[in-house]
């Protein structure tokens, strides 16, 4: 026996030899297709170069293409475990030639691989090609040598390919097996085709074609080849089995079910075995390629495929949650072929696990509000729609769940009552909205939000995207195209930019089109906090409603951003640990330059307390511990040790940052939104730059991190390299001589003010003698000093007072352009004449008001040094009396 992961090496092998580059699974989110909701084809991720948008450096590939169909128009989801090949997730085999070899050496590989690589008999082969495909036909007979009746003219669009009603199209070739004539079931275009005798293993395009809007067909110039083949369907036949669930890999799997359930894959629990089986698959991979459970869009999806599997657990009698053990045996039998299988294991569980805990207590309750809703119920009934609605809203029981779980008794549901419920809670919601004091421009986004649901964000995996064109609002208003020179918001339904919220600012980037459409985005928003707005001016061309558009993020702008706040979590944790539990965040700006980080602390930290904080976040940068999120309930969060951030609104599920080494668990683990490093040394390098007060009991930080906190590092090297050479000395010793510069400066300082005193006393008595007069009747000596320090004045005055023996001294010390007045009294005056009237009349002349002191000795000041003469005359006037 053949195994799959051997079938899949063999394919590959032989094309890669065959000049082909064979290349890795995409994955299963389709950021170049807007119009799909997963990868479901092995072509998706080749269609760009197939229309000419991309170019390949080598014109032939190879894949093995992982693939989902679970939602919108290509879903399989309630078949599967029911019929032999329906699945939701499988691997397309498929060989492309990009202008390059045609129909001949595809029908050549096709056949070679099959017949001769692989050893399948000839007889067992019948292909069909497209009625008017002569050339196929022709080919089929030279290279194969099957007879006429087993190439099958089929004249349906079953055997012609379009991308879409415009684009490359072309005939297809597909080649069916016999399983023989035991089983039931004609060839392709007989009446009885839709038996499982003759099952389709391989389809051959011919990407042949031009289709324009008007239908007309026009020869490409470089036709190409696009083929895909299910593993799965190609396993069987190999593996001498007839459905894809006898293969070796989901005999391994339901192997794996039936041990852990004690329950055998027979009768009718061979179905749920098989679903089990299958939904792992998808569950896994689509949470491996970074796409989390929720209540909307891809995630909506992951979650129904993940609680359908689960409810067939429960059917088995499984008591505990049981999908998250069954994780190892998958990786055990495609985790080499698929890598990202093993290193997302953890994060593969952990979901599953907690889901299934949430969906059993769901299942439980809704199970028993059916019954009861239902006891009177028999087959051909239908539960009324405001039933099942109740159900969803109320109890959170899935409307999809009610009807599979009411199917076996053969209940039917009123989904047109479901969805009159439905659209009466959403007008109820609305009145409230518009009744809630929201601003009235927000409606224009309440009725997008109502019409498009929400943005799927894209960006914790991806930094391009492409998507389409749901709404244009321009002044406020929505408006159904815009040209250059508009400034507009663009609203799509999938996109890599990030909306700013936490604290986080928003994405920039580009946003192109089509005939030129070019849109520099300046800032992405989140309004009602489920859109994404890229908003900006449009550069060049126009854009309207329903255009597809591909969006690219500044990777460069969002890289620093993420570092930020990275750090910000770091930091966060740091001074938690510095300063203790009280500490929790008040705010924070995550930018691509810079960060700030508000929190509670009643005092300002010390140069220690900063040193061992910075040095606590870089010891993890150096770390270089890879990032790790989870996905759980709030409370289930809080209660495993996450702290909640200020300003973030969470819902029923968050995303759980884990970072850093700490003693006995992550240093820290926060709740967060945000995007964020994959490892902690992507951040580079972590520095404090200031350390303030916001307002009582709240400090803020503002840090640096990677290529900025470089540059500012550098920037103060070059400031300390200047500053030496200034000094004439080097950057280590300008410490030593500044301080030197110090000593020198605070002599010439004493020097100085011993010069003005002596200036002050005249440098003698008979000097200052000859200074001074007679006021009053009063022996008085008045003073304007220039550059006088004002705290000398009362000692000036003391020599003064001595000297004069009985009397008034007076002294204006000016600096500054502002003045500083004091007088004294001898003691023998002191009742009759006091200081402070002296001093406050100085005071009023200098434009100022009060002073103060004692009857003897009294000083104050004004803004107005240039009255320091008046202010003398105005002590004078008071003495004159």
């Amino acid at each position: 026996m053949t195994s799959t992961n051997e079938i899949r090496r063999s394919f590959l092998d032989y094309f890669g030899h065959s000049g082909h580059d064979v290349v890795q699974s995409a994955p299963l989110v389709p950021f170049n297709d807007p119009t799909l909701m997963f990868v479901n084809a092995g072509m998706v991720p080749f269609k760009n170069v197939f229309t000419g948008i991309e170019n390949r450096a080598t014109p032939r590939a190879a894949s093995s293409q992982k693939c989902v169909r679970a939602g919108g128009k290509h879903n399989d989801l309630d078949n599967v475990g029911y019929t032999a090949r329906h699945h939701t997730f499988f691997e397309m085999l498929g060989n492309f030639s990009f202008g390059d070899y045609f129909k001949e050496q595809a029908i050549t590989h096709a056949w070679t691989l099959l017949t001769k690589e692989w050893g399948l008999a000839p007889d067992r082969l019948t292909a069909t090609v497209y009625h008017t495909d002569d050339e196929a036909f022709d080919l089929w007979r030279k290279i194969a040598g099957l007879p006429e009746e087993r190439i099958i003219r089929i004249p349906t669009s079953d055997n012609f390919w379009s991308m879409g009603d415009t684009g490359p199209c072309g005939p297809c070739s597909e080649i069916f097996y016999d399983h023989g004539a035991h089983i039931p079931g004609g060839p392709p275009g007989s009446p009885d085709e839709d038996g499982d005798r003759f099952i389709e293993i391989w389809n051959l395009v011919f990407m042949q074609f031009e289709q324009s809007a008007d239908g007309t067909r026009t020869a490409l110039p470089k036709p190409s080849i696009d083929t895909g083949m299910g593993l799965e369907r190609i396993a069987a036949v190999l593996q001498g089995v007839h459905d894809n669930y006898d293969t070796d890999t989901f005999k391994a799997l339901i192997a794996a079910s039936e041990s852990l359930t004690g329950v055998k894959a027979e009768g009718e629990n061979q179905a749920s075995h098989r679903v089990i089986a299958d939904h792992l698959r998808s569950t896994s991979f689509l949470l491996a390629d970074g796409v989390l459970p929720s209540n909307e869009g891809r995630g909506y999806v992951l979650r129904r495929i993940m609680r359908r599997a689960m409810r067939h657990a429960h059917l088995l009698g499984a008591k505990d949650p049981l999908m998250h053990r069954l994780v190892g045996a998958l990786v055990a039998e495609m985790g080499q072929a698929y890598p990202e299988l093993g290193r997302a294991q953890p994060l593969i569980e952990e979901t599953l696990q907690r889901e299934e805990v949430q969906f059993r207590r769901t299942l439980a309750n809704g199970l028993k509000l059916l019954d009861e809703a239902t006891g009177g119920m028999g087959e051909g009934a239908e539960l009324p729609g405001e039933t099942a609605f109740k159900l969803y809203d109320t109890f959170g029981f899935p409307y999809d769940l009610t009807e599979d779980a009411l199917r076996a008794r053969g209940i039917g549901v009123d989904r047109a009552g479901f969805d009159a419920a439905m659209d009466q809670q959403k007008a109820a919601a609305r009145a409230a909205w518009k009744g809630s004091g929201q601003a009235a421009d927000d409606e224009v986004w309440y009725d997008i939000a109502e019409r498009a649901g929400a943005t799927e964000f894209t960006g914790y995996t991806a930094t391009t995207a492409e998507a389409q064109v749901l709404a244009l609002v321009k002044d406020g208003k929505e408006v159904v195209s815009a040209a250059a020179g508009d400034s507009v918001s663009v609203i799509v339904n999938q996109t890599p930019f990030y909306g700013e919220s936490g604290g986080q600012m928003g994405d920039a980037g580009t946003i192109v089109g089509a005939d030129g459409f070019a849109l520099a985005v300046t800032d992405t928003g989140k309004p009602l906090g489920r859109l994404h707005a890229h908003h900006g001016v449009i550069q060049a061309g126009t854009v309207k409603l329903g255009d597809t558009v591909k969006l690219d993020i500044d990777v460069a702008r969002r890289d620093a951003t993420r570092a930020n706040h990275s750090a910000t979590h770091l930091l966060h944790q740091a001074l938690r640990d510095r300063l203790g539990t009280h500490v929790t965040q008040k705010g924070s700006l995550v930018a691509p330059d810079r960060l700030r980080f508000d929190y509670s602390h009643p005092a300002a930290l010390t140069a220690e307390d900063l040193a061992v904080i910075e040095a606590a976040v870089n010891a993890q940068i150096r770390g270089n511990e890879p990032v790790v999120t989870r996905l759980m309930s709030p409370d289930e969060a809080i209660e495993a040790g996450a702290m909640a951030l200020f300003g973030e609104k969470y819902g029923d599920e968050v995303r759980v940052l884990s970072m850093g080494h700490g003693e006995t668990r992550a240093f820290s683990t926060e709740l967060c939104g945000g995007t964020h490093v994959r490892a902690l040394g992507d951040i580079g390098l972590f520095r404090i730059i200031s350390e303030s007060a916001v307002s009582s009991g709240v400090r803020r930080i503002e840090a640096l991190t990677g290529e900025g906190a470089r540059q500012w590092l550098v920037s103060r090297e070059d400031a300390l390299k200047g500053a030496a050479s200034l000094l004439k000395t080097t950057p280590d010793d300008v410490v030593s001589r500044v301080a030197a510069l110090l000593d020198e400066r605070k002599r010439l300082e004493r020097e100085l003010a011993d010069a003005k005193k002596a200036l002050a006393l005249g440098g003698g008595g008979a000097k200052a003698d000859a200074a001074d007069e007679e006021v009053g009747g009063v022996k008085f000596s008045g003073q304007v000093l220039e550059g006088l320090d004002p705290k000398d004045l009362r000692g000036l005055l003391d020599v003064a007072k001595q000297r004069l023996g009985s009397g008034v001294a007076a002294i204006v010390a000016v600096s500054d352009g502002k003045a500083s007045i004091a007088a004294a009294v001898t003691d023998d005056l002191t009742g009759t004449i006091s200081a402070v009237d002296l001093v406050r009349a100085g005071v009023a002349a200098l434009g100022g008001q009060g002073g103060g002191g004692r009857a003897d000795m009294a000083q104050g000041g004004g803004p107005d040094g240039s009255k320091a003469a008046e202010a003398i005359a105005a002590v004078k006037a008071v003495l004159a009396g």
